[in-house]
């Protein structure tokens, strides 16, 4: 094979953000590393392109990112020095309901509970211990198992986080606008909301809304991933594209393999250096439901009833608790619920360069049961509609994804599954599957850093982060790899 090295200390498969984080620690090591993507751009889910019209620029998977500029390791990059550019909304989250203003998450703990009526105070003295220091919280909710820096804090996220989104809210809230927007928060997990666990991402992005607006990016995602490859390149990190990896022996002499992929591409990949066990287990991981996307170039903003939506980069349309826990109930019963959970984002709504003047940008996928190929075009339309009377009149042109097609653009995206897999009990501390370091796995050369490990989906980098710290601690003792 063409390489640059005869041999490289580590060589990473996938391009995702967590394969470039891993890259980033092993470089600041002092390691040489070479990074693998199979399509012709970098960065994973984090790419943008004209999907629909000239001059309307989409970000094809992730949209809106809490955990991106929050992150305890990304936040540490100079990424901002090689053109990363944050843009915060004045609000997080917008959820519209029938018939009353929408329900806003705010910055402000104060201003988001006074919009909450009879259970302001119970949303304050849910969330206000958590803000005490919200850092070294989402350190450790964003860690493997082990030993937490910041043990309290976690004990009383764990202790509310374990029990279900629908069970929580139902126990702390009396009216339906806070029950609604908790349910909005939680239905991120892609879970029944009855399930066990689900209350824990309810209130993590409930936290981080008060923490920081959730944030888009300047241009488009593409720009955290190009900002990390720019600064990895300062590193001496080295790219390969168009590569595709179908076994061991198209790589070069290294140390360490790590893959940036769903369990099954790694048991396919390197299954001839692994024990038939473990493969096994790989390939019985679960993955979950999958989405269906649509992205409009429109004729103008969206037309909300409450124009304090266009205040807030998403939007949850779903209506109340009770029609959520429903709708993503239906989708793991393999049933399409009529009128879904859709999650919406209107990236130019605060930046400008994603439209012509004048023209807008718009955002939103609801989830699906595991492989399906149903149009949902009319279904998330007519959700968004209901709660912005004319949307539809400013269509300008529209492009669709299915779970097929997700697949086909990120083979990480088995089932159109986009947050890598399952993270209910005992998935969500077990993945990919149960070993003491989860990013390691029999052979000592072989390491998986994906979305599929600990802490789970999300533009955030830590599975990446902590899969290279687990094996800096022994890649001095390595040999490089026997060849394969």
């Amino acid at each position: 094979m063409n390489f640059a090295k005869d041999r490289y200390d580590v060589c990473i498969v996938g391009s995702g953000p967590n394969g470039l984080a891993a890259a980033s620690v092993f470089a600041n090591a002092g390691y040489s590393v070479l990074i693998l993507e199979v399509k012709d751009r970098l960065g994973g889910g984090m790419r943008t392109g004209e999907l629909t019209l000239p001059g309307f620029r989409h970000d094809i998977c992730s949209g809106a990112h809490p955990m991106g500029i929050l992150s305890p390791y990304l936040k540490t990059l100079p990424l901002e020095k090689h053109g990363l550019h944050w843009i915060e909304p004045t609000a997080s989250v917008a959820h519209p309901l029938d018939g009353e203003p929408a329900v806003m998450l705010y910055p402000s703990l104060k201003e988001t509970a006074e919009g909450l009526g009879k259970d302001e105070n119970s949303y304050i003295k849910l969330i206000r211990p958590f803000l005490n220091h919200p850092e070294g919280l989402l350190a450790d909710a964003l860690a493997p198992l082990g030993i937490p820096k910041h043990p309290l804090s976690l004990l009383r996220f764990g202790l509310l986080g374990i029990r279900s989104a629908k069970g929580l809210a139902m126990s702390r809230f009396e009216g339906e606008r806070a029950k609604a927007l908790f349910a909005g928060l939680a239905a991120h997990s892609i879970l029944p909301l009855d399930s066990f666990l689900t209350a824990a991402l309810g209130l993590l992005f409930a936290i981080t809304g008060h923490m920081k607006s959730w944030p888009v990016v300047k241009g488009g995602s593409e720009g955290i991933a190009t900002s990390l490859v720019a600064y990895l390149k300062t590193l001496g990190v080295e790219f390969k594209t168009d590569f595709y990896v179908g076994s061991l022996r198209q790589l070069p002499k290294t140390k360490v393999i790590m893959f940036d992929t769903d369990p099954v591409q790694l048991a396919n990949i390197a299954g001839s250096v692994l024990p038939g066990g473990y493969t096994k287990r790989l390939k019985s991981y679960r993955y979950g439901p999958g989405v269906f996307k649509l992205d409009w170039a429109l004729d103008g903003p969206i037309p909300w009833k409450d124009r304090n939506c266009l205040l807030a980069s998403t939007v949850h349309l779903g209506g109340t608790l009770e029609e959520i826990v429903f709708g993503e109930a239906s989708v793991w019963r393999g049933i399409h619920p009529e009128k879904p959970y859709v999650l919406l984002v209107q990236q130019s709504q605060f930046d400008p360069t994603r439209a012509p003047q004048g023209k807008h940008t718009g955002y939103a996928y609801c989830h699906v049961p595991f492989g399906s190929t149903l149009d949902l075009t009319n279904t998330i339309e007519d959700q968004v509609e209901r709660f912005a009377p004319g949307f539809k009149d400013r269509i300008l042109f529209r492009h669709k994804m299915n779970t097929k097609d997700f697949e086909t653009y990120n083979y990480n995206y088995a089932g159109g599954a986009i947050t890598g897999g399952v993270a209910d009990i005992p998935q969500a501390f077990l993945r990919p599957v149960a070993r003491w370091n989860p990013y390691s796995t029999p052979n000592p050369h072989i390491f998986i850093c994906s979305a599929s490990t600990p802490p789970g989906g999300g533009v955030h980098g830590m599975c990446g982060y902590h899969a290279a710290n687990s094996v800096l601690r022994k890649l001095e003792r390595l040999k490089d790899m026997d060849r394969f």
